[in-house]
């Protein structure tokens, strides 16, 4: 098979699981069409005040917990949560979180998962990661969604109770092309038989319950597994450069029986599965940055005042002073982001498979900054362990931990380069609906002579509405005080990107899919859009009790968030990509071996990709 026809196939097995019908309103699908519908996510849908009191005494007794029994030193030296911990957490009910209460979980909204999950992911990202990946895609999220009453009485409680379940999708030669997946399940009277390796199975090494993709057919199904059944081998516990505690492994199935009542939905529905769990799922990961992002500003304000150099405390000398700024207005944007998608997730009058994707793109790059920066403001202490500062007397600051564990999210459930591109196959879709087989090469004669029909008529509507708007109204959102200018930027500004949309499919037609960094640029900057909205929000709502101050970090986020978007807007039309393309494909062809010459490569030899051979079951059971 050629390179485009493996290429196609992925392609096609992707469209197939995707959800293609819009039956609720989408505020970031409409404002890349250059339409702003302020009034989607203004006010923020409200939650009764019954949820509000329960969410609130849940997220105060983890609170309470973390800080009497859980020591994160501990869990970053030994590399493993106590099973303690574990308990103690499940005693709470915070592993049944958005659990109905009629399978014995409390039944909390997201808002206030994601908040428990800020309050975990700033004391200890590795706990948070264990919560939330049982959560939000293992066994209880796509249960929640596609599973029958059968299934949810059976598996739900038991989740709720604490036993833990993890997603095996990822194989040692599949990661976001679900076409070359090569787990199988093949079907025998009332099982199916599983075979196959999965790689980074998070929480996988002491899981009870585990959600499978394995191909039926040409299909890809999900499956409820016991993790205890013959067959399933734990083959090792992988190690990372963040993240100790958890426990990701490699996990081989060889014959693993799995009764068929376990399959979820039907047959060949798993991808689909996985991808709309997924839509909520990944409200964990906003929360779980927006917790580091917090704590990134308090220790900037604490060191930026102790820290004294040239007479002056560090954080007063300008180029700290920015840095601080930044870490700042983001933490409270990410805060913003975060309980605005998770309020939407809440009030299921919104579609929000792109304000998730946002959410996650956006949160994941923006947290690892400002860690970044803190680490820089802190200098040589930021980069030395907090167990060494501690042993030297001096307070022992996580900042390079904190760093390195963050910088796996910009990979988890979906990288920053895949989201990218997933945001715009359904940021572009109702182009592609109107003008589809016009700028599809494989379109027939008659098949793009429809197409030109169809786009005559949806352009002739659409585009003289990205002409002018609200935003040119110099009173326009006057609600907003002082950010009323910010929400006039915005609405100017999404009208200009989906004219910047339309001429780029205008200039490259079918090739429009190839022009990754182009496509990349426009989601980058929608996400700005979305986040100066969810923080002008947020400001106006918390000014009712906060006064001025909320008003003062939003605007400062937005005039960094605007700066962004000029230099995004610039380089979509002015930029290296055709020589970046041309020179990494004479990189790939060894043109250039010369410049690597005069090292030593310290890696230890083997394939580039492949699976454990042999070795004992590591797979362990909490006690």
């Amino acid at each position: 098979m050629t390179e485009h026809a493996k290429y196609e196939e992925s392609r096609a097995v992707g469209e197939q699981a995707r959800e293609k019908d819009w039956a609720l309103p989408s505020f970031a699908k409409q404002l890349f069409l250059g339409d702003f519908r302020l009034d989607l996510v203004h006010p923020a849908p409200a939650l009764p005040d019954e949820a509000t009191k329960r969410g609130e005494e849940f997220v105060r007794a983890v609170r309470r917990y973390l800080d009497a029994h859980v020591d994160p030193a501990l869990i970053e030296r030994t590399g493993q949560v106590p099973d303690e911990v574990v308990k103690g957490l499940a005693g709470l009910g915070a592993f049944g979180i958005t659990i109905g209460e009629e399978y014995g979980g409390l039944g909390l909204p997201y808002l206030y998962y994601c908040r428990a999950l800020m309050l975990v992911g700033s004391y200890c990202p590795a706990l948070a990661t264990l919560l939330s990946a049982h959560q939000s895609i293992g066994v209880p999220q796509p249960l929640k969604l596609f599973g029958t009453e059968e299934q949810k009485r059976q598996f739900l409680p038991r989740c709720a109770a604490g036993e833990i379940s993890a997603f095996l999708l990822t194989e040692p030669d599949v990661g976001s092309d679900p076409a070359r997946l090569a787990t199988t399940a093949v079907r025998d009277g009332d099982d199916y038989v599983l075979d196959g390796v999965k790689l980074w199975t998070t929480n996988g090494v002491v899981a009870d319950l585990l959600v499978v993709m394995a191909r039926t057919g040409k299909k890809i199904s999900a499956f409820v597994v016991e993790a205890d059944s013959p067959g399933i081998t734990v083959k090792r516990r992988n190690s990372f450069m963040g993240l100790r505690g958890i426990e990701n492994g490699v996990t081989e199935f060889s014959q693993v029986r799995v009764p068929a009542k376990n399959l979820i939905g039907r047959e060949g529905d798993g991808l689909r599965i996985a991808l709309t769990t997924l839509n909520t799922g990944r409200l964990s990961l906003p929360a779980t940055c927006a917790g580091n992002a917090k704590w990134a500003l308090k220790i900037a304000r604490e060191w930026g005042n102790a820290r004294v150099q040239w007479g002056h405390k560090i954080g007063r000398h300008e180029a700290v002073a920015t840095k601080i700024a930044f870490i700042a207005a983001t933490a409270y944007a990410l805060e913003a982001v975060m309980e605005l998608t998770s309020r939407l997730a809440d009030d299921k009058r919104n579609d929000i498979r792109i304000e998730a994707a946002l959410g996650k793109l956006y949160a994941t790059e923006l947290s690892y900054q400002a860690l970044d920066e803190l680490v820089q403001i802190r200098g040589g202490r930021g980069y030395e362990t907090a167990e060494s500062l501690a042993a030297r007397g001096e307070r022992g600051v996580p900042a390079e931990q904190m760093l390195r564990d963050s910088r796996i999210n910009r990979i988890f459930e979906g990288s920053s380069e895949i989201m990218r591109l997933m945001i715009t196959r359904e940021a572009v879709d109702a182009h592609l609906s109107a003008a589809g087989e016009l700028i599809n090469p494989e379109a027939s004669r008659q098949e793009r002579t429809q197409a030109l029909k169809r786009a005559s008529r949806f352009y002739a509507k659409w585009l003289p509405t990205l002409v002018a708007g609200t935003g040119n109204l110099p009173t326009a959102y006057a609600d907003f005080g002082p950010l009323a200018a910010h929400l006039r930027f915005v609405e100017r500004t999404s009208r200009k990107l989906a004219r910047s949309t339309f001429y780029g499919m205008s200039r490259w037609q079918g090739r429009l899919e190839h022009k990754q960094s182009f496509l990349g640029r426009i989601i980058d900057i929608g996400a700005e859009l979305f986040a100066m909205t969810a923080a002008c929000v947020k400001a106006e709502e918390d000014a009712k009790d906060l006064g001025r101050r909320p008003y003062e970090l939003a605007d400062t986020f937005c005039h960094q968030a605007r700066r962004r978007v000029d230099a995004l807007f610039e380089r979509l039309w002015d930029n290296s990509d055709a020589h970046d393309a041309r020179l990494a494909g004479y990189v790939l062809e060894g043109r250039y071996g010369f410049v690597e010459e005069g090292i030593l490569d310290p890696s230890i030899e083997g394939p580039w990709i492949g699976a454990p051979e042999g070795g004992e079951n590591v797979r362990r059971k909490i006690l």
